[in-house]
């Protein structure tokens, strides 16, 4: 498995995270002078000569473990074997040409013919001068040839074969003829989808997980499992590009051929990327578009909620068996931040702590170290309007509270609710400032509305040590003691004061995902393809893959919004069933 990794900046805890594609490769059986042995190539030299190339690469590790480690996969790993195999063939005939074909026929039961085995029938397929191998293989092992030779995703041996230490016997990976247990045993064949398949594998059961418990390598493979099921749904929609509703992009097809007319270009391709494809831009701009119709209903937010979640919660530390840390069970971090979110959603909108909610949106999004977050905007009827400075005293507060008085609230804030002190390798300095203007200036009174926001009151104490450093007020971020208290959490409450802040509010909560700035060029052509622009720009860490493949939703909204289709005359949308197109033609004429 190979990524383009990027670690996030600053110093914290580890964070598996991808740009980009991921790929899947295997290396030629054997290796020579340019190219040392990796991967598969090791179980078919002498087990003493394997481990010391493997601790060449990894100084850091026992000798006795990697020894254990390679004794138990050449006994009970089936590729392993088959490598084995393929390895005294060739010995013993230098002139054969051997290959290791992994095939996926829909007429094959793969209940039978579901793994090599050690039987030369299964593992091992010669092709003569005159013969040729199967069309519809996955995965192909040459031991003669350069390069390397890619593995489908859609393999079920793609997972065992990638991730050996994982899946030492060589349990299969997804297939698309993998069904469920139970379905299995009835008389119903109902296929399992990719993403089910990993949603139950990464599901937490009783007893000791090998899968759960790689601390590292458990963020790869979640991380290699959402985009390889994110990667089949992008790959359906580039193949089924003929079949969408071309007529709504009319405009960019115009745009595309005026821009290629101007620089003497041809028109390359266009591949749209669906509005229907959770998180892409058309659906970050649909969902934005639906909001502000809302705020033509309903009117400006009045608070902005932004709730982030805590990795030292009492629920995930009692979930941690062993050794294990917050950091290396992305799984049960998300889970206990989608139970969280729902309790803090009916407490602002169904407990009313804020007053009486017309209407609310809420988007999740993931920090640099992969930690979710989640902003809210909150709409309060005229009866719970925040009017005056006493009003914002009365939710919002940006000052420590008083540590003789409520000791457990102090601690919370002032280690959730600080920002910086800011050095000048901190991620929020932009030349030489920090972009969230702190620290900000001491103020005896609440000022209601400045630019569209609030000034809140910070009034001059004597500084406190938290840490390394004193802070005082002018670096507390605005918060609700009680929101504070009931979550230990980050939740920053903002007043929004005027309409002038709705439009970067709505903006901001609606930006998507976190991506690189690229551009794609080809000289001879102009090209528009969002689904590579979507792959190629963005980031990815392991807990967003596990949020995703756990399919909790990215965004939600307290009403409906139905869109009218605007359309010039005699340009409607026709909706016209397959094989009874003449039919319905002829109808409308």
């Amino acid at each position: 498995m190979g990524a383009e990794v990027k670690s996030p900046p600053g110093n914290g805890s580890y964070c598996f995270r991808i740009h980009g594609h991921i790929y899947h490769r295997i290396a030629r059986l054997y290796s020579n002078e340019r190219f040392k042995p990796g991967y598969g190539q090791l179980y078919i030299f002498d087990a003493s000569e394997a481990n010391s190339w493997r601790l060449g690469n990894n100084p850091s590790c026992l000798s006795s473990v990697m020894e254990k480690l390679d004794a138990l996969l050449r006994t009970i790993n089936p590729y392993a074997e088959s490598y084995l195999q393929m390895h005294q063939l060739i010995q013993s005939n230098l002139t054969v040409n051997v290959k290791m074909i992994f095939m996926e026929h829909p007429d094959l039961d793969m209940r039978r013919y579901n793994a090599p085995t050690f039987s030369t029938e299964v593992a091992v397929i010669f092709v003569g001068d005159d013969g040729e191998p199967p069309a519809n293989r996955d995965i192909c092992i040459y031991p003669i040839g350069e390069g390397c030779k890619n593995i489908s995703p859609l393999n079920h041996c793609n997972d065992p074969m990638v991730y050996p230490l994982l899946f030492p016997i060589g349990e299969q990976g997804w297939s698309n003829e993998t069904e469920h247990v139970e379905e299995r045993r009835s008389a119903k064949r109902n296929r399992v989808t990719q993403l089910q398949f990993y949603a139950y594998r990464l599901s937490v059961r009783s007893g000791f997980s090998l899968l759960h418990s790689s601390s590292k390598l458990f963020h790869q493979y979640v991380i290699d499992a959402y985009v390889k099921t994110e990667g089949s749904r992008l790959n359906y929609i580039r193949l089924n590009q003929k079949d969408l509703r071309v007529e709504f992009y009319r405009g960019l097809l115009d745009a595309l051929t005026t821009r290629a007319s101007n620089n003497n270009l041809r028109v390359g391709k266009l591949v749209i990327l669906l509005s229907s494809f959770q998180g892409s831009p058309r659906s970050m701009q649909q969902n934005y578009q639906d909001a502000m119709a809302m705020v033509r209903k309903f009117g400006r937010p009045d608070l902005f909620v932004t709730f982030t979640c805590n990795p030292s919660w009492p629920e995930i530390l009692n979930a941690m068996q062993g050794r294990e840390r917050p950091e290396n069970r992305p799984d049960i971090v998300v889970r206990v931040f989608k139970m969280k979110l729902l309790e803090l959603l009916d407490d602002l909108i169904k407990r009313k702590v804020f007053g009486c909610v017309t209407s609310y949106i809420y988007v999740i999004e993931f920090q640099n170290r992969g930690l979710p977050h989640c902003h809210i905007l909150l709409t309060l009827d005229s009866s719970s309007k925040i009017r005056t400075k006493y009003d914002i005293d009365k939710f919002v507060t940006a000052e420590l509270p008083n540590i003789n008085v409520n000791r457990r609230l102090f601690e919370i804030v002032t280690k959730c609710m600080v920002h910086g002190p800011c050095g000048p390798n901190a991620p929020c300095m932009k030349d030489g400032e920090c972009s969230k203007q702190f620290p900000k200036a001491f103020r005896e009174e609440t000022e209601e509305n400045v630019n569209g926001y609030p000034v809140y009151k910070r009034r001059c104490i004597e500084p406190v040590r938290v840490g390394k450093h004193y802070i005082d007020n002018r670096w507390i971020v605005p918060y609700n003691p009680w929101l504070s208290k009931k979550y230990n959490a980050h939740i920053n409450v903002e007043v929004c004061a005027s309409v002038k802040s709705v439009k970067y509010l709505y903006k901001y909560v609606y930006k998507g995902h976190d991506a690189a700035s690229i551009t794609l060029k080809n000289d001879d052509s102009v090209n528009h393809d969002e689904i590579l622009n979507s792959l190629d720009g963005r980031y990815v860490s392991a807990p967003e893959a596990m949020w995703r493949l756990s399919e909790f939703s990215m965004s939600d909204k307290s009403h409906t919004v139905i869109r009218f289709a605007v359309h010039l005359p005699e340009q409607q949308a026709i909706f016209l069933k397959k094989g009874k197109k003449m039919k319905q033609l002829n109808g409308l004429l």
